[in-house]
């Protein structure tokens, strides 16, 4: 997991690569959204506005074909991460959610606005409790620009 503490910073750490590019814009689309609704942009990234505390999750979540970035507009939240070879599957991945459910205990991280944080998917991670939590939510595509089947 990466944090990066603004937009500005993810803008330079992330610049080349149409994935990232489409993440700038969708965060620049955010006035025009509805929150919990999931948008598109192109084949490599969905996006939602979400208002609202997220609540405890009892496992870790992981990822293999998508990043999730989190982007906190307002409030702020606790992260629990680690490694995934580091904790025990609770539930096997699953194509279709993409998302495998692992068990154990890492690292706790306080996120707040203005932040962003990238979750790689070599670790997973789980919410521990939120405060008034406004941020949009990025999967990006692991592939470069585009799903390599289409």
């Amino acid at each position: 997991m990466y944090i990066l503490d603004s937009l500005q910073q993810f803008q330079t750490v992330y610049r080349d690569g149409k994935k990232w590019n489409r993440c700038i814009e969708a965060i620049e689309n955010i006035g025009n959204i509805k929150a919990n609704v999931m948008y598109s942009i192109g084949d490599s990234l969905v996006y939602m506005l979400t208002n609202g505390d997220t609540p405890p999750c009892e496992d870790f979540i992981g990822n293999r074909r998508y990043f999730d970035i989190h982007y906190y507009l307002e409030g702020s939240e606790t992260i629990e991460f680690n490694h995934k070879k580091l904790l025990s599957e609770t539930r096997s991945y699953s194509d279709e959610t993409d998302r495998e459910y692992l068990q154990g205990s890492g690292s706790q991280v306080s996120l707040r606005a203005g932040q962003i944080a990238v979750f790689d998917n070599s670790k997973a991670y789980r919410f521990l409790a939120s405060d008034n939590v406004r941020k949009v939510i990025l999967k990006v595509t692991v592939e470069d620009g585009c799903f390599l089947n289409k």
